[in-house]
């Protein structure tokens, strides 16, 4: 089995790049001229494209073809003041070099909107949100010029009392969504709430992949905290809505450890290799690519350190500086 490792948004490494540099909604309303302060925005926005472009080429020196773009990439986007502005045709060329370069250099890239972007709300309200913020996400994945390849991960939401029923409006408002945005989505369970066979269900019911979290099934599972289902995983991304084929789109999970013990849900700064090899080991058998999302605290560090760790482990073959190969 072929692994490939990747990380979140923020280097460790490089410095002064952050992608998400912004603006308070405090600081905008405070600028007397509102044609000046969105221009402000639109820098701002730049500056972060600039920097995720500098973080590809980092990942490109390091072999790391994994990266999950910044949701912050152009501030204050969406928010309630600023609902008429659209800065993507003004951010077109730099939302194109980006996107351009990752496609040349064969880099699969993501997002994941935030926990406020759920699906399964009773409020209209906050799926009406909700739609927009996946809209403007997929808008900044197509003007990088990206395929269905680049995906938007989300969990399937709050369970508001009755996760039963929860579970069916999530499968409801999925069925309403606009096939654009949903041959772009996985689904991925979460440390609380939906664990790791009811986010399957819910992925097979609307046929999209899951991105399965280690760390959140050890944390969240039924009596089982195998892998018995993975299998099932693997199905999802065969018959993906998008109709990409698995061999070019592989199956991805997120990894990250424990903080301590008293902070079991908390992530780690890097990652311990025991739970992982435990993982890879088990599914290799099965699985001939996959791709893992490191989500350690220390990003691109972490993924440093781990193959670093893996390193002359029996059964692990270093492939270069990001990628394995595990033998069964």
């Amino acid at each position: 089995m072929i692994v490939r490792f990747g990380y979140v948004a923020m280097s460790a490494v490089v410095k002064n790049a952050s992608p998400s540099k912004t603006m308070t909604a405090t600081v905008f309303s405070s600028i007397t001229d509102r044609e000046a302060a969105v221009r402000k925005l639109e820098r701002l926005a730049g500056e972060n494209l600039h920097n995720s472009l500098r973080l590809l080429r980092h990942n490109r020196a390091h072999d790391i073809k994994l990266y999950r773009f910044s949701s912050k990439l152009v501030p204050l986007l969406g928010h309630e003041m600023l609902e008429e502005w659209d800065p993507i045709p003004a951010l077109t060329p730099a939302f194109a070099e980006t996107g351009g370069y990752a496609k040349e250099h064969g880099m699969r890239v993501s997002f994941h909107p935030d926990h406020f972007t759920v699906l399964s709300t009773p409020k209209k309200d906050i799926l009406r949100k909700s739609l927009a913020d996946l809209d403007r996400h997929v808008r900044m994945l197509e003007a990088m010029g990206l395929d269905e390849s680049a995906m938007c991960n989300i969990h399937v939401g709050g369970s508001y009392g009755n996760k039963e029923e929860a579970a069916k409006r999530f499968i409801r408002n999925f069925q309403t969504m606009d096939e654009r945005l949903a041959r772009r989505i996985t689904l991925e369970n979460d440390d609380k709430t939906f664990n790791a066979l009811e986010t399957l269900a819910i992925c097979e019911e609307v046929q999209v992949p899951m991105v399965l979290d280690i760390h959140h099934h050890a944390v969240n599972h039924e009596e089982d905290a195998g892998y018995g289902f993975w299998t099932r995983v693997l199905d999802t991304w065969r018959n993906n809505r998008a109709g990409i084929p698995m061999e070019d789109l592989p199956p991805k999970i997120h990894v990250s450890s424990p903080k301590s013990e008293k902070d079991p849900r908390g992530h780690a700064d890097y990652v311990d290799k025991e739970q992982l090899l435990g993982f890879l080991r088990a599914i290799a058998p099965e699985t001939a690519k996959l791709d893992v999302m490191i989500e350690a605290k220390m990003k691109d560090a972490a993924l440093f350190r781990l193959m670093e760790d893996l390193r002359d482990t029996e059964g692990i073959r270093q492939i270069n500086q990001a990628s394995v190969e595990v033998f069964a």
